[in-house]
């Protein structure tokens, strides 16, 4: 009877310890995978991961135009104009996600209808 007893208090024991060890071993992933988002919104801070919206890619006598009238269309929205030889870019904007690109992107095409979401 005491060796049932004691084989029951050792099974006890036995399963009581791996439910703590999981415990921890789930802690300490939980801990890893925040550091690894720290680490990945640090990264993307100082190398300006995001997208843009690209509405024009040509000659500068026309991005100049587009940039003009873009800033007139929407006036609250960051307009850069690039030169990347031999053409003149026109992006706009500046988003986190591809979702909030597209979604600006939507709104932005009932009047430049060529535009596109570029990474940067």
């Amino acid at each position: 009877m005491k060796n049932k007893q004691s084989f029951i208090l050792f099974l006890f024991l036995l399963i009581g310890s791996i439910f703590t060890i999981n415990a921890q071993s789930d802690y300490k992933n939980e801990e890893a995978i925040k550091k690894l988002i720290e680490k990945k919104r640090e990264y993307n801070k100082s190398n300006k991961t995001g997208y843009r919206i690209q509405l024009y890619n040509g000659l500068e006598k026309n991005a100049k135009r587009i940039k003009y009238r873009f800033q007139v269309e929407y006036p609250g929205v960051t307009t850069h104009l690039g030169y990347k030889a031999p053409e003149w870019k026109i992006q706009v904007g500046y988003y986190k996600t591809r979702l909030d690109a597209d979604r600006a992107l939507n709104k932005i095409r009932e009047k430049f209808s060529g535009a596109i979401v570029i990474p940067m």
